[in-house]
């Protein structure tokens, strides 16, 4: 992925639509975890090589070291007390799937479509404006143990930060419907430093210097990855004129961009995301 902030002039008209995005990279990751670092302290016993499916809409204190791992024993929590994660998705594999090895790439890609949809309609949002959200999914599958008994089963939680965070924020009691209508700031990322290359994604209700603005569309499910330099090139002039659209065409304004690579495109992301320089 590239982060690049550019300055730019007034640019012709270009679309006018604010779609947010942060960075994919995390649920793309998680699709392919194969090692478990262990639950720490905070294991159940009875959860840690269950061959039963999950409880839908339990409650954790996760953290990013946990969703590190592809299976995931830690110890509910009541909803209504401080928790890190909500499960809103859990079943069976498809038994397509009955056959496939621990690590086989076929799960995570399967388990990657059909958390990230139903992500969506938890939340009540749009792919770009689950993107630009500071919560993120993690899944998760039975251990190498319970799958080795025939466990087939997945469990898609939603996550209070996403892949650069070192600790995950609270939710509220559920996170469903989160995103309906004009989302809180609290819940949607920005970025502070001088440019958006290597900064730090934060709340937008925080003080910041980049918001994530709108996103453009590349490709559709069935499409070839077009190469490195087409993806950047077209991400770059549609955040340009983009960012200048939604800016009111200012003389001057900073803006930047990010794309992502064949592995992405791979795993099911079609999006680039452009951010617009704030004085927030």
């Amino acid at each position: 992925m590239l982060f690049a902030p550019r300055s730019r002039r007034r640019l012709p008209a270009g679309p006018t639509a604010l779609l947010l995005a942060t960075v994919l990279a995390a649920a793309l990751v998680l699709a392919g975890c194969a090692s478990d670092p262990g639950q720490g302290d905070n294991t159940d016993p009875d959860q840690v090589d269950a061959v039963g499916a999950p409880e839908l809409g339990a409650c954790r204190l996760l953290t990013p070291q946990d969703v590190a791992a592809p299976s995931n024993a830690t110890r509910t929590v009541d909803c209504s007390a401080q928790h890190t994660a909500e499960t809103y998705a859990v079943g069976p594999l498809p038994h397509s799937l009955d056959d496939a090895g621990y690590d086989d790439r076929s799960v995570g890609a399967w388990a990657y479509d059909t958390c990230s949809s139903r992500f969506e309609r938890f939340l009540g949002a749009d792919e770009s404006l689950v993107m630009r959200t500071i919560v993120s999914w993690a899944w998760f599958r039975p251990s190498q143990k319970a799958w080795d008994k025939g466990a087939r089963w997945y469990r898609c939680d939603v996550v209070g930060g996403g892949d650069q965070s070192k600790a995950y924020v609270s939710l509220p009691k559920t996170a469903q419907g989160l995103l309906l209508g004009r989302p809180d700031d609290d819940w949607m990322v920005c970025a502070a430093g001088p440019s958006v290359t290597g900064s730090v994604k934060i709340p937008c209700s925080g003080p910041h210097d980049w918001r994530a603005l709108t996103t453009i569309k590349l490709g559709e499910t069935e499409d070839d990855y077009p190469g490195d330099r087409l993806v950047e090139v077209r991400t770059r002039d549609f955040c340009s004129a983009s960012v200048g659209a939604a800016l009111s065409y200012p003389v001057d304004y900073d803006f930047g961009y990010t794309w992502f690579h064949a592995a992405e495109w791979e795993a099911g992301n079609r999006r680039s995301v452009c951010w617009a320089r704030t004085d927030s």
